[in-house]
């Protein structure tokens, strides 16, 4: 048996967990730049607030039903996922993270599953604050099925039996199944199927034909046969990339090094903590496409690098030299970014007799570097390129403290 774990409103839960005050009050989050809706609580959505909703439409809402707003604060988040990710771990032989919000267990081997599931959900809730819903059910399908079912029937739901399975299926809508996207959708609109029963009583051709594979492993899946173990894994990653909106147009040269620095800075981290190198490292840079009074202008270089690298200084240059090639005088920019491809693992370097190479010199800087930050705070030690005003950072006009990460934002009490 399966289990599917997910952490109810989390980023709403999460601000609202050093707040206690703001229980059973309206509360959303906002995206980068305080741009979108991301995360809503129930009273939010009770309110008409929708999941993506542009803040500037739904100011009013806001302001009418006063609704407390937060700038996502994805270091809190993060910190807050590896907490409930740990507690999960002590109840499952293993467990598969799936986001940073989710994750499957198997439960293999464990009975007396209906009274096992509450005593998950209850240890998660008491250790870290952080309310989660549990569907148990023979394959990973059914379990995402019974989870969305558990949300509104007290927080978990066991499917254990052939007739409690039916009786989940005949009522799930099909479009709110996982696996089934827009274009899917639209097919079973044709045919008339609103619901995962009547989605599954469809032959199994009709699901290779139309779905290609993974609709024939949903078939399976929906009738209880695992196709979908838990150790899948993953595929390797093809590529990283770090990229962010400005708070303001950048019109100058000099402040957009200064910007591209501390994403090639942050990808460079990224690279390290998956042990990788990049081979290409790719930058561009766009304008406000909606934006019809101005100037559009969406470049992008690949750069091949003389050997593989995840060091700060080399994709820093790289980059910074790539986005002074890039740049028009007269243009305003509204993002830029890096990407890196040709990921090969850390410890495969394979060195160039006919370049010079440092012997390490570089990659030893960038540990230490990691190794202050890390100890330090993030941003203690880094290229002086970035410089210091950084008036094009992202708005977080309503950012929450690093309550479990900064010792001076510490929650204290008294």
């Amino acid at each position: 048996m399966f289990a599917l774990c997910d952490c109810n409103n989390f980023y709403a839960s999460a601000e609202r967990l050093f707040k206690p005050d703001l229980c059973n009050q309206p509360v959303v989050v906002l995206s980068n730049n305080d741009g979108c809706v991301i995360a809503r609580s129930e009273e939010a959505k009770l309110c008409g607030i929708k999941m993506g909703d542009p803040e500037f439409l739904v100011r009013d809402l806001i302001d009418k039903y006063g609704i407390k707003v937060f700038s996502s604060n994805y270091v809190l988040y993060g910190d807050m996922s590896e907490r409930v990710m740990h507690n999960l771990s002590r109840w499952f032989p293993r467990l598969d993270v799936y986001s940073i919000d989710e994750a499957f267990g198997w439960l293999g081997g464990i009975r007396n599953l209906e009274a096992y599931a509450p005593k998950i959900r209850e240890s998660v809730v008491r250790n870290t604050g952080i309310p989660v819903s549990i569907g148990v059910a023979p394959t990973k399908t059914l379990a995402k099925l019974a989870n969305k079912l558990a949300k509104k029937n007290g927080g978990t739901l066991v499917l254990d039996t052939r007739q409690k399975i039916k009786d989940a299926v005949d009522i799930f809508p099909a479009k709110d199944l996982w696996g089934i996207g827009r274009q899917y959708y639209k097919k079973l609109e044709e045919l008339n199927i609103e619901t995962v029963g009547q989605l599954r009583d469809l032959p199994e051709m009709w699901f290779k034909q139309h779905m290609t594979i993974q609709g024939q492993r949903m078939w399976n899946e929906l009738w209880g046969r695992p196709a979908l173990p838990i150790d899948a894994r993953t595929e390797s990653k093809k590529g990283i990339t770090v990229s962010r909106s400005f708070r303001n147009y950048i019109e100058d040269a000099d402040v957009l090094c200064e910007a591209v620095t501390l994403y090639a800075s942050r990808l460079a981290e990224k690279l390290r903590h998956n042990k990788l190198r990049c081979l290409y490292l790719q930058v561009f840079l766009y304008t406000n496409k909606h934006r019809e009074d101005h100037p559009q202008h969406f470049p992008s270089q690949v750069q091949k690098l003389v050997l593989a690298s995840n060091n700060s200084h080399d994709l820093v240059q790289a980059a910074t030299r790539m986005a002074r090639k890039l740049y028009q005088p007269g243009i305003k920019y509204r993002k830029a970014g890096c990407i890196a491809t040709g990921l090969l693992p850390e410890s495969e370097l394979q060195l160039n007799a006919f370049n010079a190479h440092d012997y390490g010199k570089k990659d030893a800087v960038a540990a230490v570097l990691d190794t202050i930050n890390l100890a330090y705070g993030r941003g203690t030690l880094r290229m002086a390129s970035e410089g210091y005003e950084k008036t094009w950072r992202l708005k977080h006009e309503h950012l929450s403290q690093g309550y479990t990460t900064r010792w001076h934002e510490i929650l204290r009490i008294g």
